[in-house]
């Protein structure tokens, strides 16, 4: 890979895990949003998984109650994983607008659902469950974010604030995992990937280290809106440069 891309890649990653410092925003999400501009989406993606997994692993591992978590959503999980299967089925078969497309989509939702700032109220079923595992499976396998729909549905059950870091991360990690062996299968994991991948780990643990000093120093409703602005702004114009 060409040095400039390459640090281009862990700036982008700097970046965005001092926007999931900061704001807690889905640091996979904003990256890809960032690098969809310079890279094709089948090379970005698999830059991002080992990152995204180690981070996601701490978390789940500070949150506890895994096996609680799992017992109670394990239907959501199984079901993500034929849409991730699908959705890295399209990934490889098709031109990258429409995967850019996608992920803008997903960004714009993300961001309106932020800055909107409200929430429903839904009860935990497994029908529902399973929908939204599959959907988010499809996306998370065509553009590599993980966080639509899943997100929004889990924040709208009653759980404790540990059940839904736990819940997230768990998605996440398996998410993540799959996707590795997808990538692998599909050939799209090369030497210079898991290299440049494997180094991101740095950045991205500066970046959320960063990220988290500064947070407690700045109001923080005030700037999660700015940043789902920002991230609006970066779906948009990926919409529009796969439409133009």
């Amino acid at each position: 890979m060409e040095p400039l891309i390459a640090a281009s890649v862990l700036a982008t990653f700097l970046f965005a895990a001092f926007l999931k410092g900061t704001a807690g925003l889905g640091f996979a999400t904003t990256c890809l949003g960032v690098m969809a501009a310079y890279l094709d989406l089948k090379t970005a993606i698999p830059l991002v998984i080992v990152p995204s997994l180690a981070a996601n692993a701490l978390v789940m591992f500070g949150a506890g109650g895994f096996v609680r978590v799992f017992r109670r959503f394990w239907p959501m999980f199984a079901a993500a994983l034929p849409g991730l299967l699908l959705g890295l089925w399209i990934l490889n078969g098709v031109h990258s607008d429409l995967p850019r497309a996608v992920l803008g989509a997903s960004m714009v939702l993300y961001a309106a659902w932020g800055i909107w700032g409200g929430t429903f109220r839904l009860e935990h079923a497994p029908g529902p469950a399973v929908g939204v595992g599959l959907v988010t499976g499809l996306v998370n396998g065509l553009t590599g974010s993980q966080i639509m729909p899943v997100l929004p549905y889990l924040m709208s059950l009653p759980i404790t604030k540990d059940e839904l870091v736990q819940a997230i991360n768990t998605s996440f990690s398996l998410s993540s995992l799959v996707m590795l062996a997808g990538m692998g299968k599909f050939g799209l994991l090369t030497r210079d990937v898991l290299l440049l991948s494997a180094v991101g780990i740095a950045p991205v643990g500066l970046g959320i280290w960063v990220g988290g000093k500064i947070r407690r120093r700045l109001p923080e409703a005030a700037f999660r809106k700015m940043v789902h602005v920002l991230v609006g702004a970066l779906g948009l114009a990926l919409i529009g440069r796969a439409l133009a």
